[in-house]
C-alpha cells in the first residue's frame, strides 16, 4: 500500500481537490469522476460526495493508496 501525507492549510479541503493536490489525478474534475465511481473511502466508509470536507486526522483511501490528512 502506498501511503501519502497531506498537510492541511486551513479548516478543510474538498475531497476532489485533495485527490488533485496529492497527484492522484490531473484536475478537480477528474477527482470528481473518481469519487463518483465509488472507489474512494474516508475513514473506512465509502464516500460519494465529490466536495466532502476532509479535515485533519481523516484517512482517505483509493485502491492501494492511503492519504493521511495532517494539521499544518
Amino acid at each position: 500500500m502506498q501511503k501519502l501525507s497531506f498537510s492541511l492549510n486551513g479548516e478543510f479541503v474538498e475531497l476532489n481537490q485533495l485527490l488533485k493536490l496529492v497527484g492522484i489525478c490531473e484536475s478537480g474534475g477528474a477527482g470528481k469522476a473518481i469519487v463518483a465511481s465509488g472507489d474512494v473511502s474516508v475513514d473506512g466508509q465509502q464516500e460519494l460526495r465529490k466536495t466532502a470536507k476532509i479535515r485533519a486526522g481523516q484517512v482517505v483511501r483509493l485502491g492501494d493508496v492511503e492519504i493521511r490528512v495532517l494539521a499544518d
